[in-house]
C-alpha cells in the first residue's frame, strides 16, 4: 500500500496542527484506510490487532464532523471497560488542543452518577461511555440521542462477549437519526457479524492482518526459573534492564497484590491494579503510570484492557496467561508507535512451558529461551544434545 501523511487526507489545519504536535505524521494502516470513509459517512466494520491505532482512526473523522456551535451529542462511541472510556477520552482531548467548544464526556459504571450528570450539563459533542452507565443516563434523562450521527462501538468482540449485547443493540436503535456505524474489533466474532448484519447498510469491510508492517516489533524472550525463585529473578531482571517503563501480568487477583507488595518491599517503585481495587484508586493508578511517575505497573489481564500507553518498554509475564489471545493483547502493549518493544516470559513449571510453547505456535511467534545469570546478564539458552542411544548388550 502507498504510504501517504496526514496532511494528504483532507484534515483541517487544527486536526494537523495537532497531530504534528504528538509527533505523528504518517497514519498507520488502519487510519489509511478507514478515515477516509468514515469521512464520507459509510459504515466500517475493521479488524485490527492491538497497538495499531484504532482509536485515531474513528477519532480523527468524528471530531472532523462534530458542529461546534450544535450544543447537542453528535458522536458516541461505546467501549466494553471503564479504563478503555477514559483512554479514549484521553486520546480525543488531545486530538482537541486546537479545536474550541468541542468537548468530550466519559461515561462509566464504578463512579458517581451524579458527577457524570454534571459533565452532562456541559453540553459534550462527543461521548464516550461504557453501554450499561450510558443506559442508566439515558433512563433518567440525562441525554439525548436524537442528534447523533456517528456511532462506534471499540473493541467490539470483547464488548458483546461480556454480555452487552442487549444493551448495545438497544442503544443503536435509539439513535434514530444515524449516518454511520463503525465497529472495530480484534477478532469478528459471530455476535460482531449479527450486529453488522442488523444495522450496517453497504458497509465497507477493513482487515489489518498482524502480519503486516504494522505488526509491533517485539523481541520476546522466556527465563526458566525454579518456580519458587520466579519474584527474585523479574526483580533482577528489572534493576539488570534499567526500564523506566514496565507492565507485569498476572494471571489472578491474589498474584498481582501479593507480587506488588513484594517488588515494594524490595525498593520497586510499582503498584498494581485488579478486580478488588476501587476504581477511583485504579485511575489514580493508571495517572501515574501515563504521566511517568510511576516505573512499573502489575495488572491481571481483565483490569489491563484498555490500558494504552504508548512508550511501555517492557511487558513481564509473571505468568504465562491462560489464553493464547491473552498473550497478543499483553505484549501489544509494548513496541507501539513504531517503538522497539520488549517481551519476557519467567517460566516456573512444566505447564507454563508448554503453554508458551503452544502460545508461539498459535501466534507465529518467535521467543527465545534464555538463562539470566546472578549478575542479571542474559544469554542464550544453549540447545541440550540428545543423549547418545545406548547400546543393548546381548
Amino acid at each position: 500500500m502507498e504510504e501517504i501523511m496526514f496532511k494528504d487526507m483532507g484534515l483541517s489545519e487544527k486536526m494537523l496542527k495537532a497531530l504534528e504536535k504528538k509527533g505523528y505524521g504518517y497514519p498507520t494502516t488502519i487510519q489509511q484506510l478507514a478515515i477516509p470513509e468514515f469521512l464520507q459517512w459509510k459504515d466500517v466494520i475493521a479488524k485490527a490487532p492491538t497497538g495499531t491505532g484504532k482509536t485515531f482512526a474513528f477519532g480523527i473523522p468524528m471530531i472532523e464532523h462534530i458542529d461546534p456551535e450544535d450544543e447537542s451529542v453528535q458522536g458516541l462511541i461505546l467501549a466494553p471497560t471503564r479504563e478503555l472510556a477514559l483512554q479514549i477520552g484521553d486520546e480525543l482531548r488531545s486530538l482537541l488542543t486546537y479545536y474550541q467548544g468541542i468537548r468530550v464526556a466519559v461515561l462509566y459504571g464504578g463512579a458517581g452518577i451524579v458527577g457524570q450528570a454534571k459533565q452532562l450539563e456541559k453540553k459534550p459533542q462527543i461521548i464516550v461511555a461504557t453501554p450499561g452507565r450510558l443506559m442508566d443516563h439515558y433512563n433518567r434523562k440525562n441525554v439525548r440521542f436524537d442528534k447523533i450521527q456517528t456511532v462506534v462501538l471499540d473493541e467490539a468482540d470483547r464488548m458483546l462477549d461480556m454480555g452487552f449485547f442487549k444493551d448495545v443493540t438497544k442503544i443503536i436503535e435509539k439513535v434514530k437519526n444515524r449516518r454511520n456505524l463503525g465497529l472495530f474489533s480484534a477478532t469478528i466474532s459471530q455476535e460482531v457479524m449479527t450486529v453488522s448484519w442488523m444495522y450496517q447498510r453497504d458497509e465497507v469491510e477493513i482487515t489489518v492482518e498482524p502480519k503486516q508492517e504494522d505488526r509491533p516489533d517485539i523481541e520476546q524472550f522466556s527465563i526458566t526459573v525454579p518456580n519458587l525463585q520466579k519474584t527474585e529473578a523479574t526483580l533482577r531482571l528489572l534493576r539488570s534492564q534499567g526500564f523506566e517503563r514496565v507492565m507485569v501480568f498476572c494471571n489472578t487477583k491474589h498474584m498481582c497484590q501479593r507480587l506488588s507488595d513484594d517488588f515494594r518491599r524490595a525498593g520497586v517503585d510499582c503498584d498494581c491494579i485488579h478486580g478488588d481495587i476501587r476504581q477511583s484508586q485504579r485511575e489514580k493508578t493508571m495517572q501515574r503510570y501515563r504521566d511517568g511517575k510511576l516505573a512499573v505497573l502489575i495488572a491481571t489481564d481483565v483490569a489491563s484492557r484498555g490500558i494504552d500507553v504508548d512508550d511501555v518498554e517492557c511487558v513481564i509475564n509473571f505468568d504465562v496467561p491462560l489464553e493464547n489471545e491473552y498473550y497478543v493483547h499483553r505484549i501489544g502493549r509494548t513496541g507501539r508507535a513504531k517503538r522497539k518493544g520488549v517481551a519476557y516470559s519467567i517460566i516456573g513449571n512444566f505447564p507454563e512451558k508448554a503453554k508458551l510453547d503452544e502460545i508461539a505456535k498459535f501466534s507465529q511467534y518467535t521467543i527465545k529461551a534464555m538463562v539470566l545469570d546472578e549478575e542479571g546478564n542474559l544469554k542464550e539458552e544453549e540447545a541440550k544434545q540428545a543423549a547418545p542411544a545406548k547400546r543393548r548388550l546381548r
